[in-house]
């Protein structure tokens, strides 16, 4: 009886959130495409695929869309962790359509901000045009972005603790010398907090204690 409540609490989260297992979905196709790839055929694949200058430039909708159906560094089991703390409560909490333009929010604008950032240094020297064909994929930037609004889902006195945390972890990366994909996890972060408007009438905020007490009685 208690594995069959806990498959059936499993299986209500995963349709509380259907286009978060949607695309953690896509993403395990893809990871295990590319892993059958030869190494060759692999790289060409991903930049072809990749959100850098050059492939913003020649088709911008492509590989924005082509770039979020792909894992950087192709390790797929993190991303199911990821995907079920940060996404799917996002989803669940803001509804699909708004968890979307959030998630859309954040990758698209945030790959056009550090991109026009590695294309100034290229400009002033800073950078070497090689850049401009820099392997750039992957969702981190909607997931900052979904980590940045779900400070508006936690009540207070724990939204600056999980606000300062999750700050860190973007921000001490770039503070220690980090690259132009570091800087647009900061940009997604903000852009995720500047999303507030999107949370609006989505319930009172999630209070940790009175979960924890929910649960011992």
């Amino acid at each position: 009886m208690r594995i069959s409540g806990g498959l059936y609490r499993a299986a209500a989260y995963v349709r509380g959130a259907p286009g978060t297992y949607v695309w953690l979905g896509m993403l395990f196709v893809t990871t295990v495409a590319v892993h059958h790839m030869s190494p060759e055929f692999e790289q060409q694949f991903l930049r072809e695929r990749s959100t850098n200058i050059s492939g913003l430039s020649e088709n911008p909708l492509r590989v924005l869309f082509a770039s979020a159906m792909l894992i950087d560094g192709g390790i797929w089991l993190p991303y199911l962790l990821l995907y079920t703390l940060f996404h799917a409560p996002a989803e669940r909490w803001l509804g699909t359509v708004r968890w979307l333009v959030v998630c859309l929010a954040a990758h698209v604008l945030a790959t056009l901000i550090s991109e026009g950032a590695v294309l100034m240094a290229i400009w002033e020297g800073r950078a070497p045009f090689s850049s401009v064909d820099a392997l750039d994929i992957g969702v981190s930037y909607a997931l900052a972005g979904v980590m940045g609004v779900l400070t508006y889902r936690i009540a207070m006195p724990w939204r600056p603790a999980y606000l300062g945390i999750v700050t860190a972890v973007y921000a001490v990366p770039l503070a220690t010398g980090g690259d132009f994909t570091d800087f647009g996890h900061c940009i997604a972060l903000l852009i995720g907090l500047a999303c507030h408007p999107l949370t609006r009438g989505r319930g009172e905020p999630w209070n940790p204690m009175e979960t924890l007490r929910a649960h011992r009685r």
